[in-house]
């Protein structure tokens, strides 16, 4: 049993944060869940408190989640992590990798300068722009900028008038003041998660959805079942990967008539899909690339 000492940033009392805790204390003989809600930052004497413990005196950090909702918040959270990166402490993933990802458009606009293939996307602050983007797709989906499992994603239509249009997107500015609109693609009640440790493929489960709506998050409904992709798929989800430097990701992939399309990749990819979709213990393999990791 090692004795390096890891905590693990996270939800207390959500299944995910819990069973990587459980994994590490395993290993380890070590358990220490943090909310980012409780860490304090004294920056004269650079340290970063939670629950009485100095984190930057771990040996470790692994980020299981940094919040129960994306906000902007986040990302000062998230800033925090690297007063402990720089006093030695590895944080699984880096905080620079997760702060690239918090934000979708940041997201978008490296997976696209990467040349990766994804639904057609337009971002603007103006509504009339949006509108003629809304008429030109056809059918869209207004997603905020800081949000997961589709939460606060509206199908807008280029058959409503442009008056419902107007409202639609004057409301949704409130909070959101720049809008991101994408084509909306057909799922056939499908789409993919691709599970990747330290860049190196894991496995690749299916969101299945049980009903009519419109996405097959299992926020709405849907079920995980196991996939099997062609080499091409899987190296598609490398290529989409590879410029965040991730520990642990799942990269959110769609099957349309044109092709394969990437939605985004995640800092905070679930171990609830891989098991129950593939049957494969992705908080033990992560544990286990953790000490592996800091035991080189």
């Amino acid at each position: 049993m090692s004795n390096l000492r890891i905590g693990v940033i996270g939800i207390p009392g959500k299944w995910s944060t819990e069973v990587l805790a459980d994994k590490l204390e395993e290993k380890t003989g070590y358990r220490l869940v943090i909310d980012m809600a409780d860490i304090a930052l004294n920056l004269e004497t650079k340290s970063l408190f939670a629950n009485g413990v100095n984190l930057c005196e771990l040996d470790g950090l692994v980020v299981k989640k940094a919040s129960q909702e994306y906000s902007p918040s986040m990302l000062d959270r998230i800033e925090l992590l690297r007063v402990a990166e720089a006093s030695g402490v590895r944080v699984f993933s880096s905080a620079e990798s997760i702060l690239r990802l918090v934000d979708r458009l940041s997201c978008t606009i490296s997976l696209r300068n990467a040349n990766i293939p994804m639904p057609s996307t337009f971002v603007t602050e103006h509504i009339d722009q949006a509108i003629n983007a809304i008429k030109q797709y056809g059918r869209a989906v207004l997603k905020p900028l800081f949000s997961t499992k589709a939460r606060g994603m509206t199908i807008l239509e280029s058959s409503q008038s442009d008056e419902e249009l107007r409202d639609a997107l004057t409301s949704f500015r409130v909070s959101n003041p720049m809008m991101y609109l994408q084509r909306k693609v057909n799922l056939s009640g499908m789409d993919l998660g691709m599970v990747f440790i330290g860049g190196e493929y894991v496995c690749t489960y299916a969101r299945v959805s049980q009903s009519d709506a419109w996405n097959t998050t299992i926020h709405d409904g849907g079920r995980y079942e196991n996939y099997q992709p062609t080499e091409a798929l899987i190296e598609l989800g490398h290529l989409a990967q590879k410029p965040f430097n991730l520990d642990f990701t799942t990269v959110d992939i769609a099957l349309t008539d044109k092709g394969p399309i990437v939605f985004e990749v995640s800092a905070f990819g679930g171990f609830k899909g891989a098991l129950e979709g593939c049957n494969v213990d992705a908080a033990d393999a992560y544990s286990h690339y953790v000490l592996t990791t800091l035991g080189k």
